[in-house]
């Protein structure tokens, strides 16, 4: 073989690796723009620490002392894991809230706008008034036993520890902090981890941030085995008399078998609210369940008498 004939091979072998290198960035390698939900493809995601986000929740739970708010409700009773969801529409509430723990819940039915329920708690004890069953329910605020009518399952205090989240207790609870950015999620998650009385640790929340505005955007509370208790959702933060509250929040209590979406219509942030706002009395007629108790204002209907061997009836 001649030197010239080995050049020239050489040199159409170089020209083709050249030629491929020259394409190989768009026949050889896929670009795609990440759109994240909320934000555009070239935002750049914002960046945070463990103590400013701890700092925030408690600086937001400071602002609001106290809330009256008018809201847009679909309550849905059923769940996702039993393949049956029943959503109500049309449900216009009022929700009024005072520290440290008064929460009052007014729902009144679609278009006739007749009060559907009515229901109250202090923390510790709730009450809940059923006009169309005519039924008076008032007990602890953790439920024991689930009722099969799920309505029944609704404390004030569920709705309580969605809207407004409680800060970090830096003395019985410790967080970590986790960076969630991949090609569908830009967050911060801040989990919250109890310790029990024999010293294990438990997981008691998660709060979630997205990183496009660093909002709190979910919140899961769990029972000590893990599972979800509430499973509750924000979006679309807007200012209400200069404090910033999310107008949709989207509650979810799977093992409650319930959950609400709630559209902020209108909010008075840190008015007064005086006693009588919170005080719901059982009206008179009604049926009174006592959870935890025996059922009371439903005695039970006196047996039928015996006859004796006269055939007159025992009384």
């Amino acid at each position: 073989m001649s030197f010239a004939g080995s050049s020239a091979a050489t040199s159409r072998y170089l020209c083709l690796i050249a030629l491929l290198v020259a394409t190989s960035s768009s026949c050889l390698v896929r670009r795609r723009n990440i759109t994240r939900k909320g934000g555009q493809p070239t935002q750049t995601l914002l960046t945070t620490d463990k103590e400013s986000l701890i700092k925030e929740i408690a600086q937001h739970y400071e602002a609001v002392q106290t809330f009256n708010a008018t809201v847009d409700m679909v309550p849905a009773l059923g769940t996702v894991n039993k393949g049956k969801v029943t959503e109500y529409k049309d449900v216009r509430a009022y929700i009024l809230f005072r520290k440290p723990a008064d929460i009052r819940l007014i729902g009144l039915y679609p278009v006739v706008r007749n009060k559907a329920f009515d229901m109250v708690s202090n923390g510790s004890q709730f009450r809940l008034f059923i006009p169309s069953k005519n039924r008076f329910i008032q007990g602890a605020n953790q439920i024991e036993t689930p009722s099969a009518n799920k309505l029944e399952n609704w404390r004030p205090q569920h709705f309580l520890n969605a809207l407004l989240v409680r800060p970090i207790d830096p003395v019985s609870e410790q967080t970590i902090l986790e960076n969630l950015t991949d090609e569908d999620n830009a967050a911060y998650i801040l989990s919250v981890i109890s310790i029990t009385p024999s010293g294990a640790p438990v997981l008691d929340r998660q709060l979630w941030f997205e990183r496009l505005h660093l909002q709190l955007v979910r919140q899961l509370i769990f029972d000590p085995s893990g599972d979800i208790l509430t499973d509750a959702r924000y979006s679309d933060w807007q200012k209400y008399d200069n404090v910033l509250f999310p107008k949709t929040i989207d509650i979810n209590r799977p093992k409650d078998e319930y959950g609400v979406v709630l559209t902020v219509v209108k909010m008075d942030i840190n008015t007064t609210l005086t006693d009588e706002r919170f005080d719901l009395q059982q009206p008179a007629g009604t049926d009174l369940q006592v959870l935890g108790a025996p059922k009371m204002g439903m005695a039970p209907k006196p047996a039928p008498a015996t006859p004796d061997q006269k055939g007159n009836r025992r009384k």
